[in-house]
């Protein structure tokens, strides 16, 4: 199947899940552009990269050339590639400690630009993956909304491997409702149908999409 069969087979996917207003990040990270472009010639608009250098490479010139891009950065990064990110990205689902928000802060004034941001949760308590601890998330929003005046979309999470995702899903739901944020950042390739049945409206898809990264 073609990436643009694969395309249209999630979206009636995502259709029969929910009639709400569904974001579909298409995570084009390893990809070039050429195997993304039947996507973009189509029309699509949020795409996700998990490096900084290779975003800006890739995806810089494009974005000077059509301003309705949107890039999700869906990756750990690291402080000395904030800047770069700013200039770059629209969406961050992996903001988790206060350094990187008070950089993040300071670089949208430098730019005069608004980034939109999820706080990545460590949702499995697992010492190897990133994320904010459970019990901290609720005054970490509070510190970036109140303090930093970033505009906190919501959670992201991403559940441990070899587990069922349902009950992850669901944590995060209800850690979201106590944070009184409206959106979600949870679901990939193998989950993101059951992720919007607990809420999910940004699903991060790449294999499904894209097919197999080598």
């Amino acid at each position: 199947m073609s990436v643009i069969d694969n395309y249209k087979l999630i979206i009636e996917k995502i259709n029969q899940q929910s009639n709400k207003k569904i974001t579909l990040v298409a995570v084009s990270k390893n990809f070039s552009l050429s195997h993304i472009k039947p996507l973009l010639d189509y029309g699509h608009k949020h795409y996700g990269e998990n490096k900084v250098q290779e975003a800006h490479s890739k995806w810089s010139d494009c974005i000077l050339s059509n301003n309705d891009i949107k890039l999700h950065m869906v990756g750990n990064i690291q402080s000395n590639k904030i800047e770069t990110a700013v200039k770059i990205f629209s969406y961050i689902h992996s903001l988790d400690n206060e350094k990187a928000a008070y950089k993040f802060a300071s670089n949208q004034k430098k730019f005069n630009k608004e980034l939109n941001y999820f706080i990545q949760v460590n949702i499995g308590n697992e010492a190897q993956k990133s994320g904010i601890k459970i019990s901290l998330v609720n005054e970490f929003v509070k510190f970036c909304q109140a303090e930093l005046k970033l505009n906190v979309l919501g959670l992201m999470c991403i559940p441990p491997f070899n587990s069922p995702s349902e009950p992850f899903f669901r944590k995060l739901k209800e850690l979201n409702e106590i944070s009184n944020l409206k959106n979600l950042s949870m679901g990939m390739s193998s989950d993101y149908e059951l992720a919007i049945k607990h809420g999910a409206n940004y699903v991060r898809i790449g294999s499904s999409l894209f097919g197999k990264r080598f």
